[in-house]
């Protein structure tokens, strides 16, 4: 705990800078977020939701750099890099941590600003339809949140279990726990797919979309590594009828590897094609609430 703090404090700091950006670029009219949501044009009221966002995307910056540390860390060459491996393990661990206290504040801030928005129910209706529309599945039922927000909640999900099942592997044993920490990057990329179909900031087809994909191809590519020069023997590939192919494993190792590689190339060309899944600007945008109230 104590060698998290320093990380802690770092994403504080982060998630504060990223709200004063939001929140400055929501008072002079410019935010993304008030381009689709013309009705958010007033930071002094949706203070959670900008808040919500700043805890989002440092949440997303924390695990782009956890899953980053992980995947060097699981190579074959990680004891040649220029930061011992000691010292990488404890970042792992530490921004692990963070970024899923920062994943849950972004949950938790969401939540908050659809109970402030309830205001035609009790107290007990606004903080149940909260509590429902941000953590239970298939609850939320507007626009591409339908999708977007059972993503991020998988990712929440699954991140708690996987994050903490490091302090409890002397009991499930190392195998099973390396298995297990394996399916971290499904967390990671729900987080992505959850932030490119639902974050407002780059809900349009701008450069920030394209940055976002961008910063996927480092990943994409440490994976392919990592795939292609496992640290653990038991896990190279080596021949179809070799002694590790013998259980069929080989087949889905070489799948696994070609899987990677067409995720590179994609990245590629949605980058190189600006072809990014963004929305067209709308010349007048909706001026609709994500969703109607809640009445008796």
């Amino acid at each position: 705990m104590r060698a998290a703090l320093p990380d802690v404090a770092a994403a504080v700091v982060v998630t504060v800078l990223v709200f004063v950006f939001l929140h400055a670029r929501m008072a002079s009219g410019e935010s993304d977020t008030v381009a689709v949501m013309p009705f958010m044009d007033d930071p002094g009221t949706y203070w959670m939701y900008l808040l919500s966002q700043a805890f989002g995307w440092s949440g997303l910056l924390w695990a782009w750099g956890t899953v980053m540390i992980g995947l060097l860390l699981s190579g074959a060459h990680s004891t040649r890099l220029p930061v011992s491996r000691q010292a990488l393990e404890r970042w792992h661990r530490t921004t692990s941590l963070t970024t899923t206290a920062l994943m849950l504040a972004h949950a938790l801030m969401f939540a908050a600003e659809l109970v402030r928005y309830e205001t035609k129910v009790s107290w007990a209706e606004r903080l149940w339809v909260g509590f429902a529309d941000t953590f239970v599945p298939g609850w939320y039922d507007s626009g591409t949140g339908r999708i977007a927000i059972p993503l991020g909640q998988g990712a929440v999900y699954l991140a708690i279990p996987l994050g903490l099942l490091f302090y409890v592997r002397h009991r499930i044993g190392a195998n099973t726990w390396r298995r297990l920490h394996r399916f971290v990057i499904v967390v990671y990329v729900l987080s992505v797919w959850h932030t490119l179909l639902y974050g407002t900031n780059v809900w349009y087809g701008d450069w920030p979309r394209t940055v976002l994909w961008l910063l996927q191809l480092p990943v994409a590519l440490l994976l392919l590594l990592r795939l292609l020069r496992p640290a653990c023997r038991a896990e190279r590939l080596g021949t179809p009828g070799g002694r590790r192919g013998a259980t069929g494993g080989w087949w889905v190792r070489a799948a696994g590897r070609a899987a990677a590689g067409a995720v590179i190339v994609g990245l590629v060309v949605v980058v190189a094609s600006g072809r990014d899944g963004g929305r067209a600007r709308p010349a007048h945008p909706p001026a609709t609430a994500p969703h109607a109230q809640e009445t008796e």
